[in-house]
């Protein structure tokens, strides 16, 4: 009876070691596929997020970018509603005053005579004056001049008036950035540095320089002026104007001064890339 029992389990044993295994073998395999599947739901997951997070960023650049077009658009129709008053109306009044006073002074004395071509030369000066300004703030007068023209007529405006002494550079061929619209943003840009450089620099000089490349244009404008600590001043909204209108076009901005170093603003505008999207 006992060798019977001792038989039964020698040769039951192997038999349940083999189960053991298969069972084993089963409960591996399970987790691994589970495992496996956890992992790949949380990748599928984790690239839903990821795709809806940049959906979602491209939509706000996107709606930005519209705002900031859209304001820029208000904006260029108020100046250019603006130049057209200027050159319509008070440079035809200007005009009136110099054709009355150019008569007058046939009808006074001597004594008086000079005195009246002083006022008529200072009208005929500002009627110039007024005429050159509603150039600069007209967007299909800028389009018309092209870029290059638009800021050589904003120096020779700002050396007429003797504001300050005014320069401009050119290197290269400045064809390959005619017919686009983005000169007129790259224009603004530069008339608000010139009116902060008017306005706060204390400035006696001011050199704008335009290289051309077949890809880039490359602007340099620069002042004498007093300067300030770039870390510590208060973004105006000079300076925002600036920095959104280049993002606007992807041109690379950069803005360096230092208390009585003058104030540096270098664009590096892509005229191929844009050229192409436009």
């Amino acid at each position: 009876m006992t060798n019977s029992l001792i038989s039964f389990l020698i040769q039951d044993r192997p038999v349940s070691t083999a189960a053991e295994r298969y069972l084993l073998v089963y409960m591996v395999a399970v987790l691994v596929i589970v495992t496996t599947l956890v992992i790949v739901f949380f990748v599928l997951f984790q690239k839903r997020k990821n795709k809806l997070l940049i959906e979602k960023i491209q939509q706000q650049q996107a709606f930005e970018e519209e705002f900031a077009k859209s304001q820029i658009e208000i904006q260029e129709e108020t100046l250019k509603h603006l130049g057209q008053e200027l050159h319509d109306n008070i440079g035809q009044l200007l005009s009136i005053a110099n054709m009355q006073l150019s008569l007058l002074t046939l009808d006074v004395s001597e004594k008086l005579k000079e005195r009246f071509t002083d006022a008529k030369n200072i009208v005929k000066q500002s009627l110039s004056e007024v005429r050159s300004l509603s150039k600069t703030l007209n967007t299909d007068v800028i389009l018309n001049l092209g870029f290059q023209e638009s800021v050589s007529t904003e120096i020779e405006r700002l050396n007429k008036m003797k504001l300050i002494k005014a320069e401009l550079i050119r290197h290269g061929d400045s064809g390959v950035c005619k017919n686009n619209k983005d000169a007129i943003i790259l224009f603004r840009i530069l008339q608000e540095f010139i009116s902060n450089t008017v306005k706060y620099s204390k400035a006696t000089q001011l050199k704008i320089t335009l290289s051309y490349s077949q890809n880039h244009l490359s602007i340099l404008a620069e002042d004498n002026g007093v300067g300030f600590d770039i870390n510590t001043v208060e973004k105006g909204s000079g300076l925002i104007n600036i920095e959104g209108r280049a993002k606007l076009i992807k041109t690379k901005f950069n803005l360096i001064s230092k208390p009585n170093e003058g104030v540096k603003l270098t664009l590096d505008y892509p005229i191929k890339l844009r050229a192409i999207k436009s």
